[in-house]
């Protein structure tokens, strides 16, 4: 259907929508437009982990038989995730205008704020937002002194207090078997108070038990790269990542790098040359994309991480729809894709 549009001959005997090229804006006498074309955001996921070893890290092989405890803070980055997503920017290369006229009916454009056209006479189709990342919230520190007995706190050494704390650790551990094993001498009356005192436990022994281990916080952060390709890129760096630095400069060899390859996977012929003598004159009628596709693949030094398609009007062509379309003799509504350009739907509803 769109392509019997695109070629259909154009008729001046009568009115007509008329299209050339200017600069965005809007006016009383019509409205200028550009095409979209494909920008794709990159998004990294980066987990943050910040060690602090605990006050007895070097008794932790002595009294709980835990090994390879470091005494010594740190800080350190991995990826989690990387995802691609395509939005549409304005091609100020592809800007049109659209002049109102008394005897035709495309008297209603629709545009986005960049201004970039959506709709003539309809409610443009809207696309989902790309969705922002929200970390969860962070539990509450426990401070483990507060599950310190006062025999603990009164010891003259931090050895001492090591040995003590190592004690209680292994009774709450004893007393945690006992209640599942049901041996208890004191057994709750019902599940949920079983299953309040074992949360209670083990509160306790992790608090406890992070004076030996130390503890480790995440912090998750997302980082976003937008690439507007306008032609092949072939493993150009994306980023650069540091396991002790997390995202560093693309310069900074400190980082390991990360690629972008885009491939124009030429699904739409080559656009004919334009004949001089015709270029940049007024031709009747409303401009749209033929959408081509690209590949977007995000790797490192070995492999592939991430790839993904999309609809690119940068690598497709331009046609024109005609003006005969939005004469009064037809009550017309388009629908372009947001993200393409490309005719999503197109009503022409002759009146009774």
């Amino acid at each position: 259907m769109v392509l019997s549009l695109v070629v259909c001959h154009l008729s001046y005997g009568v009115a007509q929508t008329a299209s050339s090229y200017y600069q965005p804006g809007v006016t009383a006498e019509g409205a200028i437009y550009f095409l979209p074309k494909t920008a794709i955001q990159i998004t990294v996921q980066i987990e943050k982990s910040t060690y602090t070893p605990g006050d007895f890290c070097k008794y932790a092989e002595r009294y709980l038989r835990i090994k390879g405890v470091s005494p010594t803070p740190s800080v350190s980055y991995r990826i989690t995730a990387i995802r691609q997503e395509a939005i549409a920017v304005a091609d100020t290369t592809k800007g049109f205008a659209v002049k109102f006229d008394a005897k035709t009916s495309a008297t209603n454009v629709r545009l986005s704020d960049d201004g970039i056209l959506l709709a003539i006479n309809a409610e443009p189709k809207k696309l989902d937002a790309p969705q922002k990342y929200t970390p969860a919230p962070r539990s509450a520190a426990i401070n483990p002194r507060q599950y310190m007995s006062e025999e603990i706190l009164a010891a003259g050494s931090t050895a001492k207090m090591a040995e003590l704390t190592a004690q209680d650790i292994y009774e709450i551990r004893e007393s945690r078997n006992l209640l599942v094993r049901g041996q208890a001498d004191n057994m709750p009356k019902d599940g949920e108070q079983l299953r309040l005192m074992l949360n209670q436990l083990d509160q306790q022994d992790r608090a406890m038990t992070s004076l030996f281990t130390g503890t480790t916080v995440n912090d998750t952060t997302e980082h976003t790269i937008t690439i507007v390709p306008d032609k092949d890129i072939n493993r150009q760096i994306l980023f650069r990542f540091s396991q002790k630095l997390g995202l560093v400069d693309q310069d900074d060899l400190a980082g390991t790098p990360y690629y972008i390859t885009i491939e124009d996977l030429k699904t739409v012929p080559a656009p004919e040359p334009v004949d001089p003598k015709k270029k940049g004159k007024q031709v009747p009628g409303v401009y749209v994309n033929i959408p081509g596709r690209l590949r977007s693949t995000v790797s490192n030094a070995k492999e592939a991480l991430v790839t993904a398609e999309f609809p690119a009007g940068q690598f497709g062509n331009v046609e024109l729809l005609s003006g005969a379309l939005f004469n009064k003799r037809y009550t017309t509504r388009l629908w372009l894709h947001p993200l393409s350009g490309a005719v999503e739907k197109l009503e022409a509803e002759q009146p009774k």
